[in-house]
């Protein structure tokens, strides 16, 4: 059985993160992103220290698609070096056969 799959990113804005969930949702590569606009970051970058306001991405999909996903996102995402974090969480069994419905024929189910 598959497992759930989070995956946690930042982008410069609403707009951005929308556009690049809506696509992947489309391609059936996620079942959903979360979208959490106002975020605002302190980071190290390139040997400076930078503020930023953000927008985090939260999205839903199966273990068997990380590799895809993560293709996937680094090709749009318009970040040099995206943060791509991928968690792996716990899910109820309604859940878990949402998220695999959603992204059935994306990948190997």
């Amino acid at each position: 059985m598959e497992n759930p799959l989070l995956v946690y990113t930042t982008f410069p804005d609403v707009d951005t993160a929308l556009g690049i969930g809506e696509a992947l949702v489309r391609e059936k590569l996620i079942a959903c992103i979360n979208v959490l606009p106002g975020m605002q970051s302190v980071y190290a970058w390139k040997g400076t220290v930078e503020r930023g306001q953000e927008a985090v991405g939260i999205l839903k999909t199966r273990k068997g698609l990380q590799e895809e996903v993560l293709q996937a996102l680094k090709k749009r995402h318009p970040y040099e070096t995206p943060v791509i974090l991928f968690i792996e969480p716990g899910a109820d069994a309604a859940t878990l056969a949402w998220i695999i419905g959603e992204t059935a024929g994306a990948g190997v189910a």
